[in-house]
């Protein structure tokens, strides 16, 4: 069964809390990025292993395997856009149908543990590609495809928010330790 693809502009996030997941973009220290990002990995291979990962919990609700999917290729794609802002002042990103790539590349049949694996490989990427950036780099920018202006710093407030909802979307604590 397909989900109805999610329309929102979450850009929102980069200025005020999030009820759903608790995030509060207040709270993201420059210091603090890199390893957040890391630590945001934590836990889903215990996630990916129920036996009802693979299960969607309702018909508008991705399963467990497939958010760890998304999980996976956010970092990826995370890491990717924050190291084209690193070398190019400006940049543009390629449009990214996160829909799409979930039909397409199949999310709901692909192993659970190797998706657990990959997703600590790419959290542990796009962490280090953060702890690359130096203090004039935090102010260098980036454009989405549909006009949405970042900076490296709010780009990380983004992502961090993404990496920490999804986790409760599938049961896990924000960040590990909450």
């Amino acid at each position: 069964m397909a989900i109805t693809p999610d329309s929102k502009d979450w850009t929102w996030v980069i200025e005020r809390p999030c009820v759903d997941c608790g995030f509060d973009p207040a709270t993201v220290r420059r210091a603090d990025v890199a390893d957040r990002i890391a630590r945001s990995a934590i836990g889903w291979e215990v996630a990916l292993a129920r036996p009802d990962a693979t299960v969607r919990p309702d018909e508008h609700t991705w399963s467990v395997l497939e958010y760890g999917c998304h999980l996976r290729d956010v970092h990826r794609i995370m890491r990717e856009r924050l190291l084209l802002m690193l070398a190019q002042d400006g940049a543009a990103f390629a449009n990214w149908d996160q829909d799409a790539t979930a039909v397409e590349d199949a999310y709901g049949e692909q192993d659970p543990g190797v998706v657990a694996g990959e997703l600590a490989t790419e959290a542990t990427s796009f962490a280090d590609a953060y702890r690359t950036v130096s203090d004039g780099d935090w102010v260098r920018t980036g454009l989405r495809s549909n006009g949405s202006a970042f900076t490296v710093e709010s780009f990380a407030v983004y992502a961090l928010h993404d990496l920490e909802h999804h986790r409760v979307d599938v049961g896990l604590a924000p960040r590990p330790g909450d």
